[in-house]
């Protein structure tokens, strides 16, 4: 029905409605375009709305690796290279910062803070993210919507992840929370050895043809003085 209203436009303007038949092509073309634009938008919604998805096993190379400009994070933050995707993603749908990813020896060098995570942490094998506000604020405002929104996609109930994600600290979690900071890990191998990649890691699906302009790198965010043990 829209191709033959479209033919009619075109064949009128030759004649002297030409201006008006015009005129109503565009506006038809734009309804088009918005229901296109729309059905995209729905998609994004729905995946929002159902949580991540389906998943998939990554057994690809392991190996660690600086976190992208595009999703903004503290500086010379790294983290295991087969979650980029789902952190594009994450940054892509949520307004974010990443203050931590992997926290080890790496190249010789100290990265991150392996004193503020347990000894059997998945920020040691780079798997876990910590997570603040673009905008980071100490105090549970406004600013940590996303960030709470977030949370509860990856956890819609308290202590009940949904795969692929292992564990979710937020509220309800010591030392983690709407004003602290929310940590991500994704299920992985069962064997755990710091400093070395796991063998395999559970990711959630990405289509890429979904993905919107996430936020630039922000300006580093301060440590805390005094961090709190995280996992």
């Amino acid at each position: 029905m829209e191709l033959a209203g479209v033919r009619r436009a075109l064949s009128l303007t030759r004649g002297r409605t030409g201006v008006l038949a015009a005129m109503a092509l565009a506006a038809m073309l734009a309804t088009l375009a918005g229901f296109a634009i729309g059905t995209g938008s729905s998609a994004n919604a729905a995946s929002l709305r159902h949580g991540p998805g389906k998943t998939r096993i990554d057994r690809h190379p392991r190996r660690f690796v600086r976190i992208p400009r595009r999703i903004p994070h503290a500086h010379g933050t790294y983290i295991d290279k087969r979650l980029l995707p789902n952190l594009r993603w994450i940054a892509d749908h949520f307004r974010i910062y990443v203050t931590e990813g992997y926290a080890g020896r790496l190249h010789g060098r100290r990265i991150g803070c392996p004193k503020c995570h347990v000894s059997h942490s998945d920020h040691k094998i780079g798997l876990a993210v910590d997570i603040v506000p673009h905008s980071f604020s100490t105090t549970c405002d406004r600013s940590w919507r996303p960030v709470t929104r977030l949370a509860h996609w990856a956890e819609p109930t308290q202590n009940q992840p949904v795969p692929p994600f292992r564990w979710v600290g937020y509220d309800g979690d010591a030392g983690h929370g709407c004003g602290n900071h929310l940590h991500l890990s994704w299920i992985h191998a069962a064997k755990y050895e710091r400093g070395t990649p796991s063998r395999w890691v559970e990711v959630f699906r990405v289509r890429h043809s979904q993905s919107k302009s996430g936020p630039s790198s922000a300006v580093p965010l301060a440590k805390s003085a005094d961090p709190l043990p995280d996992y």
